[in-house]
């Protein structure tokens, strides 16, 4: 049984933000694990942890990541990874990963993760995606059994500093009718552009593959062009850089006026979505031009010059969050009401990696969702 999200409620209603649907479309495996099951599993294999306290790991995973530097942020999936090595292991996290989605009421996901960092014992590449597809399966039914509809799909991450990009796409392809739908790159951005996997993004345009780019997070407008231009990216991964090509230029009581970048009209106009992820942006100092609070994050500049934004957690268990508490802390700092809410999870069913007539019956029932409220 999975255990009940804390729950989050929408201000002067009686509405519950977990009980709305919801899409999820920038969410790591290995960002996504319960602390119980990574001490269940790290006993298993004799892995050490910095404590076998539920409720003590949690905190510290949530402590280191908070450190302002995307390189110390990642440098917390050492753990999780380290218990992502068995085809059980992968098969659990996969199982849980979807089961707490659902229970969040999340409709449809893109789960992304990289198998490259899972073959230490032995799995090849195919062994651990096909792992994660039956961990998926098994949580969809678990979903089900609970009462919840849920539709999950895996976006295959190639580590941009380990070169294996091809390598990846490949199996992306692969496995095209086998639960993948779709391509990424992640790991550390500055220094690592977009074309040093060009090789990878031929393959994906020759086979028609979408990919997504983690680009615009820890590197600025370069990093966005690359992923725009060699990457063919059709969503940025997190993305909230492109708001240093806007510019303010006046603001008074009732409104700011804006000037556009190139980059950034571009942006906006091909409505390319921005995978923005609010906690993780603040933790890993994402935004620190603009701030270090909430309410100093683009988010809401980019929103109401009409940008394609979308709300992810990126990963739950290093910010302690999931998309109904991003959502949540979204309305407290900026004054949300259901109408935003709802063109969120519009913005995000729209970019999802779907058939058009899956993504319109998608979009139909997050409408059909909000109008029952």
């Amino acid at each position: 049984m999975t255990a009940a999200p804390e729950e989050y409620l929408v201000p002067g209603t009686a509405i519950s933000f977990n009980s709305l649907p919801k899409v999820s479309l920038h969410d790591h495996l290995d960002g996504g694990l319960r602390a119980s099951t990574i001490i269940e599993l790290a006993d298993e294999i004799g892995l050490e942890l910095p404590s076998t306290d539920e409720f003590d790991l949690a905190d510290w995973f949530e402590e280191n990541a908070d450190s302002g530097s995307l390189t110390d942020y990642i440098a917390t999936f050492d753990l999780t990874i380290g218990v992502m090595q068995t085809r059980a292991g992968l098969i659990r996290v996969a199982r849980e990963f979807v089961t707490d989605l659902a229970a969040d009421g999340v409709v449809y996901g893109e789960v992304r993760w990289a198998p490259e960092q899972h073959l230490t014992q032995g799995l090849s590449l195919d062994e651990v995606v096909e792992a994660v597809q039956e961990g998926i399966e098994l949580g969809t039914d678990d979903a089900r059994g609970e009462g919840r509809s849920i539709r999950v799909g895996q976006l295959l991450s190639a580590m941009r500093h380990q070169r294996r990009g091809l390598e990846i796409a490949e199996l992306a392809v692969r496995h095209r009718d086998a639960g993948v739908v779709g391509f990424d790159i992640a790991g550390p951005e500055l220094g690592y552009p977009a074309k040093d996997q060009l090789a990878a993004f031929d393959y994906l345009a020759q086979n028609f593959m979408p990919a997504t780019v983690h680009a615009g997070e820890a590197d600025g407008l370069d990093s966005i062009r690359g992923a725009l231009f060699d990457g063919r990216a059709l969503r940025l991964g997190h993305g909230v850089r492109i708001a240093e090509d806007i510019e303010i230029e006046r603001q008074d009581d009732d409104n700011t006026y804006v000037s556009l970048g190139l980059l950034s009209q571009w942006v906006k106009d091909r409505e390319i979505a921005l995978e923005l992820s609010p906690s993780s942006n603040l933790q890993t100092g994402a935004i620190a031009e603009w701030g270090d609070e909430l309410a100093d994050h683009p988010f809401d500049l980019l929103y109401q010059l009409g940008f394609q934004v979308t709300v992810n957690t990126d990963n739950r268990l290093m910010s302690n969050t999931s998309i109904s508490r991003e959502l949540a802390l979204l309305t407290d700092a900026f004054g949300y009401d259901l109408a935003d809410i709802e063109v969120f999870q519009l913005n995000a069913a729209a970019a999802a990696f779907l058939p058009v007539e899956d993504r319109e019956d998608l979009a139909d029932a997050i409408s059909e969702g909000f109008d029952a409220l």
